[in-house]
């Protein structure tokens, strides 16, 4: 939650029974008037009486030289102020995790030497169960993670969060190798959390596609969905389902080439490579919807690339598009 400042008279009770909302959804006057105030660089303060959340989320302050007006706080310094203490309280829940799985070190071990063959699978149900089970393996993982984790809008807590934890595991030498699609070399967010963890300990490779997620956390422990909503999955610590999955990421890992490469442009038959994936999957038969999630973008995005395709075929239907792709030997020249 964030937490209100106070904005002295323009904050009274009245005003903020009848104008309350979160920073997180800037009404509408508030912006209006926010956006004039950093364009002109002061704005009077009876102005900004119809929006007394300026000053509460402290976007505005008094104006030395008159006490008439107020001057806005730029945007990256009003940003940083709410995301700093976002940030110190995920480290120290951070470093709190671990203290409590270093107690709980020498219960586990001993568990482990009791652990039958039918606790080797455990069905984690919930986000916040799910979580907790990664947050421990990832406390307890000493020399390498594994991840591959196919496209999507992450919120930006769940950047925050991805960032503090791969911070600390590289603290403590532990090296990280991440798989995306090849989607990612386009996406600012994700070249710019490569960006800053790329020091040697941490690696970020692309692929054509990917179908789900997948976490190995040293070759002890392992998590993979069990349903699309993300709400259900299962921990692995079964040695020969773990060296099984090891063996699947190091099979991609090798076909994969480094994030650091940029974005592909189009090929020399005028096809780019993200359509020659496309075409791979219309010849097996999968629709619009699989095709968008196995390679990582929107159902919209992928539409647009199929019409591409289809003009640069030739194509006038779907049904005769597959025909093209066929004929056209596309396929075989990227083998």
């Amino acid at each position: 939650m964030f937490r209100t400042l106070g904005g002295g008279d323009l904050t009274s009770n009245r005003t903020k029974g009848a104008h309350p909302h979160s920073v997180t959804e800037m009404c509408e006057e508030g912006g209006r008037l926010y956006t004039n105030a950093l364009r002109t660089g002061r704005i009077a303060r009876a102005d900004v009486e119809s929006a007394p959340c300026l000053m509460e989320f402290a976007l505005l302050h008094p104006d030395p030289d008159d006490e008439n007006w107020l001057r806005p706080v730029p945007p990256a310094v009003a940003l940083a102020q709410r995301l700093n203490p976002i940030e110190h309280e995920i480290t120290e829940q951070r470093r709190l995790s671990i203290r409590l799985s270093d107690a709980f070190e020498p219960f586990m071990a001993v568990s482990a030497q009791v652990m039958t063959t039918t606790d080797s699978i455990t069905v984690l149900e919930g986000g916040e169960r799910i979580n907790a089970a990664l947050n421990l393996a990832t406390a307890q993982c000493q020399s390498e993670m594994l991840t591959i984790q196919p496209s999507g809008n992450r919120p930006e807590r769940s950047l925050i969060q991805g960032l503090d934890r791969d911070r600390l595991l590289i603290e403590r030498g532990v090296r990280i190798r991440t798989l995306y699609q090849h989607t990612a070399r386009h996406s600012p967010e994700k070249l710019a959390y490569a960006a800053q963890l790329s020091n040697g300990k941490a690696e970020y490779r692309t692929i054509d596609e990917l179908v789900e997620r997948l976490i190995i956390c040293d070759e002890s422990v392992a998590f993979i969905p069990a349903r699309d909503d993300q709400q259900v999955a299962l921990e692995l610590r079964h040695p020969g389902l773990i060296r099984y999955l090891i063996k699947l990421f190091e099979f991609l890992w090798d076909r994969a080439v480094p994030l650091s490469t940029g974005p592909y442009e189009t090929a020399s038959d005028g096809i780019s490579e993200i359509q020659h994936s496309i075409a791979k999957l219309l010849v097996e038969g999968h629709v619009d919807e699989a095709i968008a999630r196995r390679l990582g973008m929107n159902v919209r995005t992928c539409r647009a690339h199929i019409a591409k395709l289809a003009t640069a075929l030739g194509s006038g239907s779907r049904a005769q598009l597959g025909f093209l792709i066929a004929q056209s030997g596309i396929l075989k020249q990227k083998g």
